[in-house]
């Protein structure tokens, strides 16, 4: 499908977002076919607002009776775009920190089918970053780290980012009924897209930060998302490195962390009991348990390099048009 032919739709999810929607659907782009704004029941009836108050032809309210979440608002989205056949989805939230007209750059490296998935991140100006408040600054770089080590994506960052588009084709393998619903769901999306291999690609941007009021708070937050990155980083393993291929990077991993393991508890069960007793320990235990530490470091080592290198690099897109070439012979 050349190009051209590409259909692109946004959506926007409204939750107490006073009436900063209305200005992000007037700045849309002509680029973009149609605009789906998801009333989270949002007590402050943004959806009924923007149909009041927006006379532009491409948008289209949704309604969630009770409230779902940003995830579960993105989800009806994405759910309605691909019913009605849109090629790339564009998600922008409806704070205003946002600017649409960056739309064409989030959208340009999936009409060039070099990329799935394409991602904002705020960290790539350093000069912008100045513009960011401290707390939040240092918690995108914490819940960065982890997201490399849970989704796999190693050369992505500010996970967190909700400025996304993806396409369609990698949409469509999505298990969106999985995906998670609240705060947590654009680092669930990176772990979701490392399971069916879909290339994801950082989009340089700036944030803006005028008066509106963020729902993130990160105390109620802390715990949910590092249990939510224990939870995917532990299935990415089994997923990755047993059900699909067992490769010499599965063996590195098992073996290391079991050297890692046996080490520690041999050598703190000795060093506790040499405490106890007076009676210092063997050469020989002492050797056992330096080489245990040391041999499972390494092969630990040399699995996260080889995790760092299976990032994926090919396209999902370029299933499809193989098979559209094959069609056409």
């Amino acid at each position: 499908m050349p190009a051209a032919a590409q259909r692109i739709a946004v959506v926007i999810p409204c939750f107490r977002v006073g009436g900063h929607a209305a200005d992000v659907v007037a700045a849309m782009p002509e680029c973009v076919e149609r605009i789906y704004a998801v009333d989270d029941a949002c007590p402050d009836h943004s959806g009924k607002t923007l149909q009041a108050s927006v006379g532009d032809p491409r948008l289209r309210v949704l309604f969630h009776e009770t409230n779902q979440g940003v995830g579960g608002a993105v989800v009806t989205g994405y759910r309605q775009a691909l019913a009605d056949g849109f090629d790339i989805v564009v998600k922008v939230d409806g704070d205003g920190q946002m600017d649409p007209a960056l739309i064409p750059m989030f959208v340009a490296p999936l009409l060039s089918g070099e990329a799935d998935y394409a991602k904002g991140n705020r960290f790539h100006d350093l000069e912008a970053l100045a513009q960011m408040p401290r707390v939040r600054l240092f918690g995108n770089a914490v819940l960065s780290f982890m997201a490399k080590v849970s989704s796999g994506y190693w050369d992505v960052f500010d996970p967190t980012n909700g400025y996304t588009a993806i396409h369609a084709e990698a949409l469509a393998r999505l298990p969106l009924d999985k995906l998670s619903r609240r705060y947590f769901f654009e680092t669930d999306m990176l772990f979701r897209l490392g399971t069916i291999g879909a290339v994801v690609e950082d989009v340089p941007m700036h944030a803006r930060y005028a008066d509106e009021t963020s729902n993130l708070h990160i105390r109620r937050i802390l715990v949910p998302f590092l249990a939510g990155h224990t939870r995917n980083f532990a299935k990415r393993l089994f997923y990755r490195y047993v059900l699909r291929d067992f490769s010499i990077a599965s063996v590195e991993l098992f073996f290391g962390l079991a050297l890692l393991a046996f080490g520690l508890v041999h050598g703190l069960g000795h060093w506790i009991d040499g405490l106890r007793t007076g009676i210092a320990n063997p050469v020989g235990t002492v050797v056992v348990t330096a080489l245990s530490l040391l041999m499972g470091l390494q092969l630990v080592l040399a699995f996260l390099s080889w995790d760092m290198r299976a990032v994926p690099r090919r396209p999902l897109q370029r299933f499809r048009l193989r098979k559209q070439h094959l069609s056409l012979e």
